[in-house]
């Protein structure tokens, strides 16, 4: 009687979003396993997750399914588990982000293997949204990302320049050359760490295994792209308030981030558990309020709508390598990835995640500040 019940709850949730169970229109899906149903009235998005890597259900277009998903607002028709609820309480009193928990997602996420990332990413190995306003490939999306960056910025040659969170070292070579600037990168993740050294070797780029909290000196600029999401709604003013600790009086700080319509205090829980631990997406208002009365907000740029064109181009290749990279990863991590890649594309597809480059000053830029497109 229960199973039948749940069937019938999601199979009515699914056909509101516009998808059939057992369809053939992209984004419906097959079940394997009955109990798909109620371990999904149960679990929620994690169970969902789960279910997917246990192959207990499939979709040949996952990405189209979040999107319906999404638009429909179907998590919401859900009632939480008050397991949830309760990891959800104590999200906005424990702090998830601390300088030892940081580590987790360097080991866990980002030291996974540089031969998976290369076999995804750009030549480059940026990590962050592209810029696809007149870009026709992932390498030139990415590289126009790259120089809008350090156009934001404004960058001088012999500008001493800070970048936190600075991945495989992608930035710092691009601004070092192209620019003729010295940077400091710091990551949390040996494997970026060491890749970064030998990538910049030769130019006048320090990298170091570092966390953020832990810097001092002064720079004439900073810039972050894709690294606030780990820091934690608890640290976003500490953030802040160190960001400015660090910068010229004159000086210009570019923050790249995933955004959230919402305000919240916890990250998906399948995304949690299994891609990023412990990360966390802000909003406009926990931004704002986090910098009010240390930074000068000068310019908010939006092109959520370029992150469903990267991942999208991450996926084709993980997709097109995965004979190389299944020496080393089970099938297992496949559909893992798989999921990961193409719910974030219909995440960001259907608008309900962002992307943002915003620009802050320290004392406010004299004048006025004009920000690139």
């Amino acid at each position: 009687m229960i199973k039948n019940m749940s069937k019938s709850v999601v199979t009515e949730l699914l056909n509101e979003a516009g998808i059939t169970i057992n369809g053939n229109k992209p984004g419906d899906i097959k079940v394997y396993n009955e109990q798909f149903y109620s371990r999904i009235l149960r679990e929620g998005t994690l169970g969902l997750g789960e279910a997917y890597m246990d192959l207990w259900w499939d979709c040949t277009d996952l990405d189209i399914l979040f999107e319906r998903l999404i638009r429909a607002r179907t998590e919401e028709k859900i009632k939480k588990s008050m397991r949830l609820i309760a990891k959800l309480a104590l999200a906005k009193i424990i702090n998830f982000q601390t300088r030892k928990r940081a580590l987790d997602v360097g080991k866990k996420h980002y030291d996974l293997g540089n031969d998976l990332f290369e076999h995804m990413l750009d030549r480059n190995m940026n990590y962050t949204c592209g810029y696809w306003k007149n870009a026709n490939t992932l390498e030139e999306a990415q590289l126009a990302k790259l120089d809008l960056a350090c156009r934001k910025l404004q960058l001088t040659p012999g500008m001493r320049v800070l970048d936190i969170g600075c991945g495989w070292g992608a930035f710092a070579k691009y601004a070092a050359e192209k620019y003729q600037v010295e940077v400091i990168g710091i990551t949390i993740s040996m494997q970026q760490y060491e890749y970064a050294k030998d990538l910049c070797k030769d130019l006048p780029v320090e990298i170091r295994f570092q966390d953020y909290r832990e810097l001092s000196g002064q720079f004439d600029r900073i810039v972050s792209l894709g690294m606030f999401e780990h820091v934690g709604h608890l640290n976003y003013r500490q953030y802040m308030k160190m960001a400015k600790k660090l910068l010229h009086d004159d000086g210009i700080f570019l923050l790249h981030t995933i955004g959230s319509n919402t305000s919240v205090t916890n990250a998906d829980e399948w995304i949690s558990n299994y891609i990023f631990p412990n990360g966390m997406l802000p909003s406009i208002a926990q931004i704002g309020k986090a910098s009010e009365g240390l930074l000068v907000m000068e310019d908010w740029h939006n092109f959520g709508a370029s992150y469903d064109k990267t991942l999208m181009a991450w996926h084709k290749k993980f997709t097109n390598n995965w004979d190389t990279l299944k020496t080393k990863y089970d099938d297992r991590f496949y559909r893992m990835w798989n999921y990961y890649l193409l719910m974030c594309a219909g995440s960001f597809r259907a608008r309900e995640i962002q992307l943002w480059q915003i620009v802050f000053s320290k004392n406010g830029v004299t004048g006025g500040y004009e920000a690139p497109r």
